[in-house]
């Protein structure tokens, strides 16, 4: 079984593979649909728009909210291509990790120029905060990152 921090890190750098290739500009679901690619050539598990029930009061409720993506049933990656995260974005993303009984999850942002400045990791059970990652370290593509 691969770790989360393996998962997050080659999500992570085939994203930036996209983001190179692609640029900013353009829809979320071109962007998922070539990260899909990519993720799947890994040999990956990966799941595009997994529908997630709410379950209220013990019943169960299709709602129709739907995770951008699920990385080896571990890894909640959720696409935006918005000029900047808001509040709201962190807020869906920690419900879909309570959702989806995971603890690790990716905010990624392709509408960036350079697109580490458009990553934030979330790890259920810290509040995410706002602000710049700082660099990757050397020409691999490492986390160091959580946000608290």
């Amino acid at each position: 079984m691969r770790t989360i921090d393996a998962i997050t890190a080659g999500i992570i750098g085939d994203a930036i593979a996209v983001h190179r290739e692609l640029g900013p500009g353009l829809l979320e679901s071109t962007y998922e649909a070539c990260l899909t690619a990519l993720l799947s050539k890994r040999g990956w598990r990966v799941e595009r728009q997994v529908a997630m029930p709410v379950v209220f009061q013990g019943e169960r409720l299709e709602c129709a909210y739907r995770l951008d993506l699920l990385v080896e049933r571990q890894v909640v990656v959720e696409l935006k291509t918005v000029s900047a995260f808001e509040k709201v974005h962190f807020a869906q993303l920690l419900t879909y990790l309570k959702f989806s009984n995971c603890e690790v999850g990716l905010l990624i942002n392709f509408n960036v120029t350079r697109l580490m400045d458009g990553v934030r990791r979330v790890v259920r059970g810290y509040p995410p905060t706002s602000g710049p990652l700082p660099p990757p370290p050397g020409p691999s593509v490492t986390e160091s990152v959580v946000e608290q």
